[in-house]
């Protein structure tokens, strides 16, 4: 059987990384979950004083340590998924934080930042039999993968999704918190001058407000096997 790429694209908290996941895990694919690679140049920007007082980011001391962000991924044999390393320090957890989730879409934004995680994903993804999700998957890293699929749901329903993740983990979670971050990061996604967010002319559309997990798993799971019989 011939080993397609698969585009998953969508607005934040709205379940990509979860069905990707669990097809690749079904289907033997490799997964790749960009949105943890944003994540992770976003924590060491933090990490690092690299935002000013008012939010804003200090852009010249990033570009110029870009070179010095290392992101990898490793299986973790306890959940059969991969985690997200930073420069060798497991921080698949770290990244989930709502510190993260404030301050990830300004720096997806910048063009040097979008550049250095493109051409990464674009060597991990050359030989097919890969499923990746994002925000431009379909539309600027692989425009030409055999299934691509726009996830969206309305924002109430992902801020509530956040916010149950959030209380599971043992984290702190306010729901009006997490509504406004999810309305100003899909503003923030959507007019972006670098790859915007959007819907690519060739992808399905799946609104998966009402459906369960098991139910978008196996919708996506007969797509696939659609584009391999």
């Amino acid at each position: 059987m011939k080993k397609i790429t698969i585009a998953i694209d969508g607005h934040s908290s709205c379940g990509k990384s979860t069905m990707a996941k669990d097809l690749a895990r079904r289907v033997g694919y490799i997964y790749v979950d960009t949105g943890a690679m944003y994540r992770s140049v976003t924590l060491y920007a933090l990490r690092n004083g690299l935002f000013n007082e008012d939010g804003s980011i200090k852009t010249t001391e990033l570009e110029q340590q870009m070179p010095q962000i290392r992101i990898t991924f490793q299986l973790n044999p306890e959940t059969g998924r991969p985690d997200t390393y930073l420069n060798g320090e497991c921080v698949e957890q770290t990244i989930r934080s709502l510190e993260v989730s404030n301050h990830v879409s300004p720096i997806a934004a910048l063009p040097f930042v979008r550049t250095a995680m493109v051409a990464q994903q674009q060597a991990m993804g050359q030989d097919g039999g890969i499923v990746m999700d994002g925000r431009d998957i379909g539309t600027v890293v692989f425009p030409h993968a055999e299934l691509k699929v726009f996830v969206t749901a309305s924002a109430q329903v992902r801020a509530q999704r956040r916010y149950d993740e959030l209380q599971q983990k043992g984290m702190p979670a306010d729901y009006d918190e997490i509504l406004r971050n999810v309305q100003e990061r899909d503003y923030i996604d959507s007019h972006r001058e670098v790859s915007p967010l959007r819907q690519a002319d060739d992808a399905l559309l799946l609104d998966n407000s009402h459906m369960t997990i098991p139910e978008q798993n196996e919708w996506l799971m007969q797509r696939f096997l659609e584009r391999t019989a």
